[in-house]
């Protein structure tokens, strides 16, 4: 069944429920569906840490590449 069949079958119905019934239809926009926001992960506590230790390592290391005394580089 395509759109515009759906669509006509619909109207069909409304008007048969009008007449027969004597109701009343009322119609509504379609809902506009909620955006997909991207699925994040809390850090814990041990993803926290291990971050904190990366950025040590690496002022250590910008510390010595920085020292002229360091001849082992």
């Amino acid at each position: 069944m395509t759109k515009d069949e759906l669509r006509i079958e619909l109207e069909r119905q409304a008007q048969r429920y009008k007449t027969i019934y004597g109701g009343e239809v009322t119609t509504y926009a379609a809902q506009v569906e909620p955006e997909r926001k991207p699925w994040r992960k809390k850090a814990s506590v041990q993803d926290q840490a291990f971050k904190e230790e990366l950025q040590k390592l690496e002022l250590e290391r910008e510390k010595l590449q920085d020292d002229p005394e360091n001849k082992s580089l």
